[in-house]
């Protein structure tokens, strides 16, 4: 699995919602692959109080429990079978319900990730058509003088054409367009939009996929290893019409089920507490 370092992903986050601080923070202390066995467990735990959660009345008819948080917010604690489905397709389900609650914020990062799509497929002919004109002018030093730049070094190679530039190193390669950028480091892919203030960042095996725009961001998780854990956020810069600011779910369990999940709505500007009390509800069950 590519290893991907958090705080860079964190600080690229921050810097796509520069003009929004404290909307999304991801902090992590470890790059290391998620390898602990899990619990598989056929009832939940609900404490009556965890973090800033305090759990409204019993269990439910179904098993799941309710907790209350600041402002109005809701956490579900729920126990989870697969019944012969993946648990991406058993999360899919969850992530669709609770980003019906933000469709301003999920309007926003799709229209901006058809854009971006489209850039990058511009982007990808314009290098190869700024590669082929790089060539070219090599053959015409004159005419290309104070126009295009080459550079040849071993394990380097840059191609500058105006405001247009690829540099290639081992394992990375970075093509710049004005105001846009894209960087590919091995598996990772970092797409910049200076101008929009967007960044997407992304992995080849899909471990986490960051899509944060100015006024919306949405972020997906998946540890690797023998088990499942996922995490999903989505979050605004404005409250949703029901008041809602941002979603998300915390799950985990044995890679066959149950798995545990926890879903989160906040009205808050900051949920860090919130997910951090639903996250340990979710390892109190099944464990870390």
């Amino acid at each position: 699995m590519q290893q991907i370092t958090w705080p860079v992903i964190a600080l690229a986050l921050m810097a796509a919602a520069c003009d929004n601080p404290g909307t999304v923070r991801i902090t992590t202390s470890s790059t290391s692959d998620s390898s602990g066995v899990l619990k598989v467990v056929d009832a939940l735990q609900c404490p009556q109080t965890q973090g800033v959660l305090t759990r409204k009345g019993s269990a439910r008819a179904d098993g799941s429990c309710v907790y209350g948080g600041p402002r109005g917010s809701e956490v579900i604690l729920q126990l989870v079978q697969l019944d012969g489905r993946s648990s991406t397709e058993a999360l899919k389900s969850f992530e669709n319900r609770l980003t019906s609650d933000l469709p301003e914020a999920v309007a926003e990062v799709e229209a901006e990730n058809a854009r971006v799509e489209a850039e990058a497929v511009r982007a990808e002919a314009d290098a190869a058509r700024a590669e082929a004109d790089a060539s070219r002018a090599a053959a015409d030093a004159e005419a290309a003088a104070g126009e295009t730049a080459q550079v040849r070094m071993p394990g380097l190679r840059v191609d500058a054409q105006g405001d247009k530039a690829t540099v290639r190193l081992p394992g990375m390669r970075i093509d710049a367009d004005g105001d846009r950028a894209n960087i590919r480091i091995g598996g990772l892919t970092i797409r910049a939009d200076d101008k929009s203030s967007r960044v997407n960042v992304s992995s080849g095996d899909d471990a986490v996929n960051i899509d944060a725009t100015d006024a919306a961001a949405r972020i997906r998780t998946s540890g690797s290893g023998e088990a499942v854990r996922a995490t999903f956020l989505m979050t605004g810069k404005e409250a949703s019409a029901s008041g809602w600011r941002t979603v998300g779910y915390e799950a985990r369990g044995p890679v066959g089920g149950p798995i545990v999940v926890a879903t989160v709505r906040s009205k808050d500007r900051d949920p860090d507490r919130l997910f951090d009390a639903a996250k340990a509800l979710v390892t109190l069950n099944v464990g870390d």
